[in-house]
């Protein structure tokens, strides 16, 4: 069975789709097969591997209406060994059409299951929210990767979302645990940085990732080529960063 992993944070803007996309492909590279699943209704990560919004017929709003299969939802893209599952905007209005849905936590993971084995890593970007969405994803997965930037908001909303993994974890998904807590927009130039940096190790010890995102604007600049930064530029200091990442992430899980 493939690896399972949230990529979440209920705070925009801090790289979460960003770490999403990239880390994927990281993986992908690595010879490790890799579903990317776009569960946020404004689809950044879905153009972010190229694939255009408005030519999309399968998506995982079929999926949680259980009008598609999700294998019929996959596609393939241009980057080794990664597949995707775009988004739609109409996933914006599962949140109030879900309410009444018996088991409605569990639509995601009885989904899933069918194709987990034909994966090695399975990555969920996740909207910014802890609402029914995350929900669902939560309940399907193994583990959590939790990206936080490194300015003075950091740690805000940071114990609700602990909070709510907790919640998870006892109500829906017994095995659901902290992949692990990932700085991003890092600039060690900064004193606030390695403050942000020290708090965050103070609650999280060794759940921080040795691996850092540096803040590069080539990181910002390879969405809108469509491309994961490895195959916009492979030498800037972003792409050898995630590139360090998937390696830390694979390296853990061997043991």
């Amino acid at each position: 069975m493939g690896k399972i992993i949230a990529i979440t944070n209920q705070k925009g803007g801090v790289g979460k789709t960003t770490t999403a996309v990239n880390l994927a492909a990281a993986v992908g590279a690595k010879n490790k097969k890799v579903l990317l699943i776009d569960m946020d209704p404004q689809g950044n990560t879905t153009s972010g591997v190229g694939i255009d919004k408005r030519n999309v017929k399968a998506s995982i709003y079929g999926v949680i209406e259980k009008r598609t299969k999700m294998e019929d939802a996959i596609i393939k893209t241009p980057f080794k060994n990664l597949s995707v599952i775009p988004s739609s905007v109409s996933l914006s209005g599962a949140e109030l059409e879900l309410v009444n849905v018996k088991n409605r936590e569990y639509l995601l993971k009885d989904a899933i299951a069918p194709i987990a084995k034909d994966f090695d890593y399975i990555f969920f970007d996740c909207p910014p929210s802890l609402g029914i969405i995350t929900t669902n994803v939560l309940s399907a997965c193994d583990s959590v990767i939790v990206p936080i930037q490194c300015e003075f908001y950091a740690l805000e909303g940071l114990s609700q979302l602990i909070g709510t993994v907790r919640r998870i974890k006892r109500q829906y998904n017994n095995n659901l645990e902290l992949e692990g807590v990932l700085l991003t927009m890092y600039d060690k130039r900064l004193k606030l940085t390695l403050q942000v940096l020290e708090e965050v190790k103070k609650y999280f010890q060794d759940q921080v990732f040795k691996t850092v995102i540096p803040r590069t604007v080539r990181l910002s600049e390879a969405p809108s080529f469509g491309k994961p930064v490895m195959y916009f530029d492979k030498f800037c200091k972003g792409a050898r960063s995630y590139n360090d990442l998937a390696k830390e992430l694979i390296k853990n899980n061997k043991k």
